[in-house]
């Protein structure tokens, strides 16, 4: 299937500065006649069938195998799709089908341009994986009519691949972020192979840019490995490529500069032979990386092989339409032929160009594939792309260790992280006795236990969020550096946190567990790619043969309640409401009050499946207001009353006081001690929000609770003051549908901050001590005439407490010595 690039469309680059000699960096291969004739028919008949039925799947409703001519009704009323890129994914399939069959690989495919999908459904379909999962999709006439009509149809087959596609660990939706994945998905796996294809569109992505130095963190004594082919078509949606006006020693230049071997592939005339002899030389070359590092002998930065794969844009396609170019231009990069319905000129254009693929060469009378085609197929079928048991069954239990013997004593001052970090080391060093059943077995090697299970994919803040004790078992894994190479690090430390979320990604849904911890303030710089996870997971649990795999974990600290020294840029909880915003089946945010609550919270995330858990956090020594034990019923409540804190034990409260978040919830229990000295008429109930799930409206969500729980911790009449970690709007999100919402004040971060001291920061936003009390007057004032009788006079000295206390961290640069002692109850 030979296709020409018109100089027109496709106009050469200028050639660069770049010396001549740095082409020397490019792998050179003989390849002329490099298959057999049996093997290249074989390549050659797949192709042509995956290519035939992609396209047929954009454009037909009918006569599938363009039996007869083509009549406007058998043109599906709205065309979606995307054909430009599906020739080169189909390539690649072909391909490494033929190396799977002839070698047995442990392979995935994982592709950036999760708009290819009816290429990649055409071959799941041809390998005869799409009738062991939709039994209907059968590998016949009638099987490849259903997938050719249902695609992109209401009810049918999306446009996008997702995770109703099999062998699918990445759907694509969003640009950037196929390469980190691969990289996760080999960690820890040593005996798998990713393919992995970014298009030169995706190749523009900033996530992209940084996920190439992601070959440095891969163990190839431990791991596997990620071959990328880079497929460069030379165009996006309607615009020239970066990387398809990058002459060769440019991009010798740059690859070689990441880390990689350079191998292009663009005989167009001979390209299956270049293809194949490609891809076993990258083989090979993976696998003497992989036995020097498992003989005892590394090769320190090893230069692991990439393919550059040119080929036109819509390889095959129709060439030329209305005066305009298609093949080799970005005319064919969605649907070639858009009025294919009503234009009988492009109806005529689509069916020579279906025919041309010749069909009745490729199917027999009863529309399945010739032996020709399944001559490259792999015969195991657990080898086949499509039915890799890592990406639908592979999720292997994490072992805890008993959290409470990492408990801390109740009334001390922890930091929330140190206790957790030791903990976390725990898992690290934490042995598997037994394996579960159906584990793949590429993961049965040696000592396996939690360390071949469980990573953190940490944005260099490991020390900073003061974690650190995690480094204890093994250190970092950087292969780039002599010291942390070898060593089986748990941690990986990149400045990217798209990196660590895709890497993270890929590691999850091919059955481990991650965690991501994190500054607070820069969470959200992966939101999108976690909102595109989420979907991928929300799909995949309704789609019956997927099991669940485990949760994506995240620790937020470095809170913007103690980032007062680092300034406004580092203030930003905002990653709370992203979390709130995902379908309720999925999201979970925790703000543990206290070390020992924190503790109950990550061993129960890193156990949990299917979720966004996001835990919050202060790094900073904070006081334990629980016992382990305490701790434990609380967060199995999710809330509860604090007696201690409370007046008569809560009993017949004239106002709620609730504290959702560690340094907040400070604020609430030096509220309650300061009216115990200023209205001891006032009877006060403090509430803790561990779980802010339980708030959301009766039935809204898993953890609810029902509208008559809620009053027993909030009552049905009294005001109710919140001092959250977060936006309050988010809040009061949450709580809409509740009974007697005017009662209900809240406080919280305002975007207010600058370079100050930590109660400083409590005084701007309105969350401090002094603004609860006030709250608490205010609120109680209404059902106790006795403290009504002094509120105003009350509240205004409370005023100028705040403002006394604001001229003296002015004027010394510092809170008082004793801002955060831990109030007395006595």
């Amino acid at each position: 299937m030979p296709g020409q690039i018109n100089s027109q469309a496709n106009p050469p680059a200028e050639p660069s500065q770049i010396p001549n000699d740095i082409l020397n960096l490019a792998v050179k291969l003989k390849t002329e006649n490099y298959l057999s004739a049996e093997e290249l028919k074989g390549v050659q008949h797949f192709r042509r069938a995956a290519d035939y039925i992609a396209a047929a799947m954009i454009f037909l409703k009918d006569n599938i195998l363009v039996e007869r001519d083509l009549t406007p009704d058998d043109i599906k009323p709205r065309l979606l799709g995307h054909w430009g890129t599906c020739p080169g994914l189909t390539m690649v399939y072909a391909h490494l089908n033929r190396i799977i069959r002839k070698t047995g690989l442990d392979a995935l495919y994982v592709i950036g341009p999760g708009h290819g999908a009816p290429a990649i459904l055409s071959a799941l379909w041809l390998e005869d994986s799409m009738s062991v999962f939709l039994p209907e999709i059968t590998r016949d006439y009638e099987g490849l009519s259903k997938l050719v009509s249902r695609f992109s149809a209401p009810g049918g087959f999306p446009s996008h691949i997702n995770a109703e596609t099999p062998g699918a660990i990445h759907e694509g939706g969003e640009l950037g972020y196929a390469l980190s994945v691969s990289f996760g998905a080999v960690m820890d796996n040593p005996d798998l192979v990713v393919c992995c294809v970014v298009g030169d569109g995706e190749a523009e992505t900033g996530p992209t840019a940084t996920a190439w130095h992601a070959n440095k963190y891969i163990d190839p004594s431990e791991s596997g490995a990620v071959l990328p082919i880079v497929h460069v078509n030379g165009f996006k949606i309607s615009e020239r490529t970066i990387f398809g006006v990058m002459d060769d020693k440019e991009l010798v230049s740059l690859f070689s500069g990441y880390g990689y071997q350079v191998r292009f592939v663009e005989d167009l005339p001979n390209i299956d032979n270049d293809l194949a002899a490609s891809i076993e030389w990258a083989l090979a070359e993976i696998k003497k990386i992989q036995t020097a590092a498992r003989s005892g002998k590394p090769i320190l930065k090893p230069q692991w092989p990439i393919l550059i794969l040119r080929t036109p844009k819509g390889l095959g396609g129709p060439k030329k339409i209305h005066g305009k170019f298609i093949e080799g231009s970005f005319h064919s990069h969605q649907v070639p032929l858009p009025a294919a319905k009503t234009s009988d000129e492009e109806r005529n254009a689509l069916q020579e160009w279906l025919r041309s693929y010749k069909p009745e060469e490729l199917f027999d009378k009863d529309g399945k594939p010739k032996p020709e085609i399944l001559s490259i197929i792999p015969e195991v079928n657990k080898k086949k792309l499509g039915q890799r048991r890592e990406v639908f069954n592979a999720y292997i239990p994490l072992k805890t260790p008993e959290w409470k013997k990492y408990g801390v004593e109740k009334g001390s001052q922890q930091s929330c992280m140190k206790v957790t970090g030791e903990f976390l080391k725990g898992v690290i060093d934490e042995h598997v006795s037994a394996l579960p059943t159906l584990v793949p077995a590429s993961y049965l090697h040696a000592s396996f236990r939690n360390p071949k299970t469980f990573r953190m994919f940490s944005p260099d803040e490991i020390c900073s969020n003061k974690l650190d004790a995690v480094l204890g078992p093994s250190g970092r894994n950087f292969q780039w550096d002599p010291e942390s190479s070898g060593h089986g690090g748990r941690v990986i430390e990149i400045l990217s946190e798209h990196t660590c979320q895709g890497m993270m990604q890929g590691y999850t849904l091919t059955g481990r567990t991650g965690l991501f911890p994190s500054y607070e303030a820069f969470l959200g710089i992966v939101q999108t790619m976690m909102v595109q996870y989420t979907k991928f997971v929300k799909m995949g649990s309704e789609t019956k043969w997927r099991q669940p795999c485990g949760s994506l974990n995240y620790i937020e600290t470095s809170t913007w309640a103690r980032q007062e020294h680092n300034g406004f840029s580092h203030q930003n909880p905002a990653f709370i409401g992203a979390v709130l915003n995902l379908k309720p089946k999925f999201g979970r945010v925790y703000l543990p009050p206290d070390a020992n609550c924190f503790l109950s919270t990550v061993a129960h995330c890193l156990r949990a499946k299917n979720y966004i858990n996001l835990m919050v956090g202060s790094k900073q020594p904070t006081p334990v207001w629980l016992s382990p034990e305490e701790a434990d019923k609380h967060c199995i409540a999710g809330a509860s009353v604090w007696k201690f804190a409370s007046t008569d034990d809560g009993v017949n409260p004239d106002v709620v006081l609730v504290g959702i978040g560690v340094e907040v919830t400070f604020e609430v229990i030096a509220a309650a001690s300061l009216l115990r000295k200023l209205t001891p008429e006032l009877r006060v109930r403090v509430v803790n929000v561990t779980d802010l799930m339980i708030l959301s409206a009766s039935g809204s969500h898993p953890h609810s609770l029902s509208d008559d729980a809620f009053e027993t911790l909030f009552t049905n009449d009294r005001a109710v003051h919140f001092n959250y970690h977060g936006y309050p709007i988010e809040l009061q999100g949450l709580l809409w549908g509740r009974r007697n919402l005017d009662r209900i004040t809240i406080a919280g971060y305002s975007e207010e901050g600058t370079t100050t001291s930590p109660f400083d920061m409590m005084l701007c936003n309105h969350t401090s001590r002094f603004d609860v009390a006030k709250a608490a007057i205010q609120g109680g004032a209404k059902v106790n005439p006795k403290l009504a009788v002094s509120a105003h006079e009350v509240c205004s000295y409370l005023e100028h407490l705040s403002k006394k206390e604001k001229e003296y961290i002015y004027k010394e640069g510092k809170d008082h010595d004793d801002t955060f002692a831990t109030p007395n109850f006595d």
